[in-house]
């Protein structure tokens, strides 16, 4: 009989947010499998949990992902754990989760510390609906792009990011989703915790100034709903036109304008390569 592969969430920045049900898990398994061993067993160590480690990140998740399966399908138990967090969230713990259901393994989440969460209940912005998209990429021209993609996006959003590229990343929300909300979140239950409730320009303007420290989470006001007015079809030419100036490609800038109106995406697409001709 297989296994179970257990999700255990671990603190943030608090250890007295590890709860008991999580310990008693580790306590129970045969043996843990960590994005990086020498921060997991430092956790272990406090709480005297003794447990084999084995490790599973982003480089190695296509074979350590076998293994580990093959230990599960084997009846040995296994808890998956993160630096911080939930595991499986925006991580590669997402692929052994799959592998694990492809394969008829039990797959149970013990609950525990959610930045994105954290940070979008205290942000003060909607959280009737919400959309999480994790770290953006680090590249100028695929940052931009995906900003690009979520100019109309109505929900509050949720990102994470690191202090070394804030500021580009604040740069560049300001410029493309506008001056909107935003909530910034850094050291969650840390002792620095920090909320910062402003606008995307109020926030260029305060970290051109302050060098940023920590971990952020970044909680962005979703978009105005847009009046419910039609757009031409050389409207619509012209704003594909520009998000093909920032890098987009043709068909994807068709897809995406087309998806924020009426129009028909085969006429948009016919009409923009008569403009480029």
């Amino acid at each position: 009989m297989a296994g179970t592969l257990y999700l255990v969430a671990t603190p943030i920045g608090n250890l007295g947010d590890f709860s008991p049900r999580a310990r008693e898990t580790l306590d129970r398994v045969d043996f843990i499998a960590a994005e990086d061993t020498r921060v997991s067993v430092k956790l272990l160590n406090h709480f005297a949990i003794k447990k084999p480690l084995v490790s599973y990140h982003e480089h190695n998740r296509a074979a350590a992902g076998q293994a580990i399966l093959a230990r599960l399908l084997a009846g040995e138990s296994c808890a998956l754990v993160t630096d911080a967090g939930t595991p499986a969230i925006s991580d590669p713990g997402e692929d052994l989760v799959r592998l694990c259901g492809e394969n008829g393994v039990t797959v149970e989440a013990i609950p525990g510390c959610c930045a994105a969460v954290c940070a979008l209940a205290v942000s003060g912005l909607s959280t009737r609906r919400f959309t999480f998209e994790g770290f953006l990429p680090a590249n100028k021209k695929e940052r931009r792009t995906a900003l690009l993609k979520l100019q109309g996006e109505e929900r509050t959003m949720v990102f994470h990011e690191a202090p070394h590229k804030l500021r580009a990343t604040l740069s560049d929300m300001a410029e493309i989703l506008g001056d909107r909300p935003v909530a910034l979140c850094r050291e969650l239950t840390k002792l620095h915790e920090e909320t910062v409730r402003t606008t995307l320009v109020g926030a260029v303007a305060l970290y051109g100034e302050r060098e940023p420290r920590g971990e952020y989470v970044l909680v962005v006001a979703g978009a105005q709903p847009e009046e419910e007015t039609t757009l031409t079809l050389e409207e619509g030419v012209q704003r594909v036109l520009r998000l093909r100036e920032d890098g987009m490609k043709m068909k994807e800038a068709v897809r995406t304008v087309a998806a924020q109106t009426e129009l028909n995406k085969n006429d948009l697409y016919e009409a923009v390569l008569q403009a480029e001709r």
